[in-house]
């Protein structure tokens, strides 16, 4: 089974880099990338622990060019990827909530199918999703997919 338009959501995670693959592995000919930089990020400035400004400002920005460093290297991969493989690559970076944001790209085009990691196990450390599966199936008129984090 293949799909001509789908949109991927990922953003580097394990769950996330296996819903890569298995998009990149059900698309025939367009992939569009959604990642999405969770708002609780926008602001982050360690004021509650760092003392003074000229600290508080080195820690954003070095927190920034972390979080930038990832991105890059998300896109690199799945775009390098998608070359590969002679599929159209598409880039949607959004700074906000990961559910409306994905239910705003998933209404603004014509998508065959739509891909998501499943959450982090809680066994593993890490980040906690941020996606509303609840919200996202209730508000979808087109598949998704959720693939499980191996």
């Amino acid at each position: 089974m293949s799909y001509n338009n789908i949109l991927l959501a990922s953003h580097g995670t394990p769950g996330a880099c296996a819903a890569e693959v298995a998009a990149l592995n059900l698309s025939d000919s367009d992939l569009y990338h959604l990642i999405v930089i969770p708002d609780f990020w926008k602001g982050m400035m360690g004021d509650d622990w760092l003392n003074n400004a000229i600290t508080q400002i080195d820690y954003g920005n070095y927190l920034e060019a972390e979080l930038k460093q990832e991105v890059e290297i998300n896109i690199q991969r799945v775009s390098a990827a998608a070359a590969e493989r002679n599929i159209n690559y598409n880039l949607e970076l959004l700074q906000g909530k990961p559910t409306e944001c994905l239910l705003k790209v998933a209404d603004s085009h014509n998508f065959d199918l739509i891909v998501i990691g499943s959450t982090r196990p809680k066994s593993e450390t890490g980040l906690n999703s941020r996606m509303d599966c609840k919200k996202i199936l209730a508000n979808l008129s087109i598949p998704l997919l959720i693939i499980p984090n191996v």
